[in-house]
């Protein structure tokens, strides 16, 4: 795809930021859902750090993830100047100069890694390092103006916060953080499908090449039915592991019958339809998918809890699991 940073004329009123400028800036709402599911990584391993650990550990990996957003709010800058939904970001908007954004996102990025890296473990601090890497440079400078299967490549720098939860108190990857990644990695392209349906003429302007750009509404449908498929055995399959359990089963046995659901309504949805109610299906599937992830690893914490262990064994849990 055709660079268009040279289209885009100056920033306006940079310098002008405040407070929340900058908090803005690292992508508070995407942080939550890295610092979740990083929190969730940590608790459900089987090695437990002390809280002050544990809280270092999340303030770290956040910092990591908002280094992230602001790398690529300073790359990104020119495209999100022309999208609807982001053109009121700080660099876009200019209250914040892409020099600022840059040097702030490399100085945490450093912060971040090597604090992590001193607090719990040297894996820790290199995946954390890796995942900034890949979010930054492998998703945002390159595959997000490449190629069509951009998030569903670029999906793996969201999916590895729980990853580095994990890693964080045990040291090792195990199986349980694998299947976390994949939960997240499988999520992300009909996720982010979903939100590409109605907001396509945004992408189509700034040149993104999304799927819904490149081949159509009709294409990205059947797209997320079939990643809506792939990711129902990845995430029934986690119950069967020591960070799953009965209650995480039936959960994930009724999130994945409605999302499921959802994607066949999508699939069969007819555009001029969509069109007519405003992607009103499309935008519901994207809601529910928030819904998804946050209560796949909502149910993860409770499998941990001591009552949780309880009605397993009741239940004869153990004969059934892979642990």
């Amino acid at each position: 795809m055709t660079d268009i940073r040279a289209d885009i004329p100056g920033q306006g009123r940079t310098g002008d930021a405040g407070f929340g400028d900058y908090v803005q800036l690292l992508k508070p709402r995407v942080m939550s859902l890295v610092v979740f599911t990083a929190l969730v990584g940590l608790l459900v391993a089987p090695v437990q750090l002390h809280p002050v650990e544990t809280l270092a550990a999340i303030i770290f990996i956040a910092l990591g993830g908002g280094a992230s957003g602001a790398l690529n709010m300073w790359w990104d800058a020119d495209i999100d100047r022309v999208m609807r939904r982001t053109a009121n970001r700080p660099v876009p908007s200019g209250a914040v100069a892409p020099g600022e954004a840059l040097g702030l996102g490399l100085a945490l990025s450093g912060l971040s890694v090597v604090m992590l890296g001193l607090a719990t473990n040297v894996l820790a601090g290199a995946l954390l390092a890796f995942t900034i890497f890949f979010y930054a440079v492998i998703y945002t400078i390159w595959l997000k103006r490449s190629t069509p299967q951009n998030i569903v490549i670029g999906g793996a720098a969201g999916a590895f916060p729980p990853m580095i939860g994990w890693v964080a108190a045990t040291g090792h990857i195990g199986i349980e953080a694998v299947l976390m990644f994949a939960l997240i990695f499988m999520w992300t392209p009909p996720h982010f499908w979903a939100l590409a349906l109605f907001m396509n003429d945004d992408y189509s302007k700034a040149r993104v090449p999304m799927l819904t750009v490149t081949h159509g509404r009709k294409v990205t449908r059947a797209h997320i039915l079939v990643y809506t498929v792939a990711l129902m055995p990845v995430a029934l399959g986690a119950a069967f592991t020591s960070i799953g359990g009965p209650v995480y089963l039936a959960v994930s046995l009724v999130l994945n019958a409605l999302f499921l659901i959802g994607a066949l309504r999508i699939w069969r949805r007819p555009e001029a339809v969509a069109e007519a109610d405003k992607y009103a299906v499309e935008r519901k599937f994207f809601r529910l998918s928030l819904a998804y992830l946050f209560l796949h690893f909502a149910a993860f914490l409770v499998e941990a809890t001591p009552w949780a262990d309880a009605l397993s064994v009741w239940a004869g849990w153990e004969a059934v699991t892979w642990r």
